[in-house]
């Protein structure tokens, strides 16, 4: 089908110096978890999305030098010597491959950086420690010293174009670059000429840039990742009405396009740029990019989890944004720019703005997707997200019990490998599982897009039939008439409050009493909160725990949130959505007891120890909700398994059990990858076990390594 001629205006080409991008889309710097350490999963998943479409696509932020090493943070992108030039000219030979353009980040932390690896301390705009240090040291740049960082730019701009970057983009994002430090005045407080006045504390950068362009502005575009607004007060920060706008004054003749965000007022509070859609609509950034068009005459990039074409249209032909800036919605569909160009919009697969992605990165590994399930594989496993070869046993006819997201993922992905029939049975009036009510928790809205994606892309699939409302036994799963049989039903909040810190039940803690509730209780069947006063037991650490406060406080109840944790939903400082959760829950009044553990919940009080100073504690309640773990629903696999000689009888080949059915997953997206994964091996010689996927290492006395991806007929 042609694209509809209202998307036209988005696959215009855009010069930018001595390039050209082939359309307005441009996948924003963004971490991957991959580094220059695994160069093969750089490559690939970069490759991935110049294939999807997109003009350019570049690399996360990438040192410059040892000194600004942040080992620990991270997994680390470098760029100091010829052996990380070999490495980086896999991605950008990958990415030529499509016709498209390769841009790297430049990167210089000044605070903020950790000299685990280099074990030196880094120049920077002062000697104070500054918020962004984090175990870290400085030393105050003096005037040669200015001179020798702006040096390392200069060498690394020269390497980038070496390994076949067409975009050097100089990063002054956040607060945790060098070239913002400078800016801002609650880093820079000097008093010579790179202190002071705008124009002083925007010398470091202008001057950086000047030499930049200088050494390779004629055969790479020049881009700068600017901050326009930090949402600090003008006094110590960037405002974009202020300081934003007057540095692009100042910089516009030395750079090709400006790639902007907003946010950053502390290393901490990145999430400001990469906004969790719980909190965070579609262009939330725009209000602020909007101001800075008058002051250039350069393509703007910006982003703002762009997922509907429409609202790309409306911020291109507004003249917000020359072009589309994403980083997130790449990864959930690498091919969304050709889907557009092909009028496939019911095929994208829409970011849900959870951030999983990121958080894998914060804890130390590669990106995840929730959507994409081949996310951080391209390489590693040679999957493809819209290539799925015949399976080799396609002549099979598979029953996959339960609708939900690992369910129905495994149902696709079977119906796209070619198998001859597959059945998707679930006892509810509608697939989606447990996301059905989880996306109907507060701002948890944008996760029905888990169901939505996956519901139109069953209805396309003519050997794939969903049939509900139809509870099967383990006779009549083995009757079914299948040859596999694929068990989904997923898992239970448990009802006694067994947890992983004590490993136990709870005393006094049975849902089947009026007083005690598990999540599904409360909001799937209704059962009612018998008072003002609860306590909800928290020892999960995600996300439900805090949402079902939130829901009860917003309901009018008095809400008392303990946790054995050190403090609310801990995982969500990984997905960013703890700055604003928690200051949210305090305006609720919700009260939040961390690091204590339940030594009971019996006659109205929940009694509970601070382990760490051994103060006791107690809170009279009406009602106890508990999320305490889940419960594998694992007896109707057992019953299937046990059927013994009856299933060969039967024609059943064999018996799998796939997400939380199989082990209950804190993210809905490990249990999506576990269903992908065994539709993607299902013709293997037991596909419940894992493929060896390719783990890029240096193995002694082999000399260098060649990597080589599986063929197809392996996956």
């Amino acid at each position: 089908m042609p694209r509809d001629p209202k998307y036209d205006v988005l696959f215009e080409s855009v010069p930018i110096g001595p390039k050209t991008l082939k359309n307005r889309f441009y996948q924003a710097p963004h971490c991957t978890g991959f580094g220059d350490v695994f160069p093969g999963g750089q490559a690939y998943h970069r490759a991935m999305k110049a294939e999807g479409g997109w003009a350019a696509v570049t690399t996360e932020a990438t040192t410059i030098g040892p000194e600004y090493d942040w080992a620990g943070q991270m997994t680390p992108s470098r760029l100091w010597d010829d052996a990380d030039v070999r490495n980086w000219s896999l991605m950008a030979d990958k990415v030529h491959e499509h016709d498209a353009l390769a841009g790297i980040e430049l990167h210089a932390g000044g605070a903020f950086i950790t000299g685990f690896d280099s074990r030196q301390p880094a120049r920077h705009v002062s000697d104070r420690l500054e918020e962004a240090a984090w175990l870290g040291a400085v030393v105050a740049m003096d005037k040669a010293a200015i001179r020798e960082v702006q040096q390392l730019y200069v060498e690394a701009a020269q390497r980038a174009l070496a390994a076949g970057f067409d975009i050097v983009n100089i990063w002054g994002g956040e607060a945790a670059t060098l070239p913002i430090q400078f800016l801002m005045p609650l880093h820079n407080t000097r008093t010579d000429e790179y202190g002071g006045s705008l124009e002083n504390r925007a010398r470091f950068w202008l001057e950086t840039l000047e030499r930049v362009k200088q050494e390779v502005g004629d055969q790479c575009a020049i881009a700068a990742r600017f901050c326009i607004d930090t949402l600090h007060d003008s006094d110590v920060g960037i405002r974009v009405e202020e300081d934003g706008v007057g540095f692009i004054e100042l910089a516009d003749h030395l750079v090709d396009l400006w790639d902007v965000q907003v946010g950053g007022e502390t290393v901490e509070l990145w999430i400001k740029d990469a906004g969790p859609s719980r909190f965070y609509g579609e262009n939330f950034q725009g209000e602020w990019v909007a101001k800075i068009r008058p002051a250039t005459r350069k393509p703007i990039i910006g982003v703002g989890r762009f997922i509907n074409p429409d609202t790309m249209v409306a911020v291109i032909r507004s003249r917000q944004l020359d072009v589309i800036g994403a980083a997130r919605p790449t990864i959930a569909d690498p091919f969304l720019p050709r889907k557009i160009e092909e009028g496939r919009l019911d095929e994208i697969r829409e970011c849900i703005g959870c951030n999983v992605c990121v958080s894998r990165i914060n804890a130390g590994w590669h990106l995840i997707c929730t959507q994409n399930a081949t996310a951080g594989e391209e390489f590693r496993r040679g999957w493809h997200p819209e290539r799925f070869s015949r399976a080799r046993n396609a002549d099979r006819d598979v029953l996959v019990v339960g609708a939900g997201p690992a369910g129905m993922e495994c149902a696709i992905t079977l119906g796209k490998r070619g198998m001859r029939r597959v059945h998707l049975v679930d006892a509810e009036r509608d697939v989606g599982g447990h996301i059905r009510w989880v996306g109907a928790l507060p701002g948890m809205g944008d996760w029905n897009k888990i169901v939505n994606y996956r519901k139109i892309q069953i209805d396309k699939l003519a050997n794939v039939e969903v049939v509900l409302k139809t509870r099967l036994g383990a006779d009549d799963v083995v009757e079914y008439g299948a040859d596999i049989v694929i068990v989904a039903i997923g898992a239970r909040w448990c009802g006694d409050g067994t947890n992983g810190f004590t490993h136990r039940p709870l005393p006094g803690a049975d849902a089947a009493l009026p007083h005690v509730l598990t999540p599904e209780q409360l909001l799937v069947e209704g059962k009612s909160v018998p008072g003002p006063r609860v306590v909800v037991y928290d020892a999960e650490g995600y996300f439900m725990g805090v949402s079902i406060a939130e829901k009860l406080a917003r309901d009018g109840h008095s809400v008392t949130l303990v946790t054995p944790l050190g403090d609310a939903g801990p995982y969500m400082r990984y997905t960013g959505e703890s700055v604003h959760m928690t200051p949210m829950l305090q305006e609720l009044g919700v009260v939040v007891a961390s690091g204590v553990v339940l030594d009971s919940v019996a006659d109205g009080v929940a009694h509970g120890r601070a382990e760490a100073v051994g103060v006791e504690h107690s809170w009279p309640f009406d009602a106890v909700v508990l999320t305490t773990q889940r419960i594998a629903n694992g007896a109707l696999y057992a019953e299937v398994t046990g059927a013994g000689e009856g299933l060969a009888d039967a024609g059943v080949e064999a018996v799998y059990r796939i997400g939380d059915c199989l082990s209950p997953r804190q993210q809905v997206a490990d249990a999506i990858f576990d269903g992908h994964r065994l539709a993607r091996e299902i013709d293997t010689s037991d596909p419940s076990v894992p493929l060896p996927w390719i783990r890029e290492r240096r193995v002694v006395g082999a000399g260098e390594e060649i990597y080589t991806l599986p063929s197809a007929d392996a996956r």
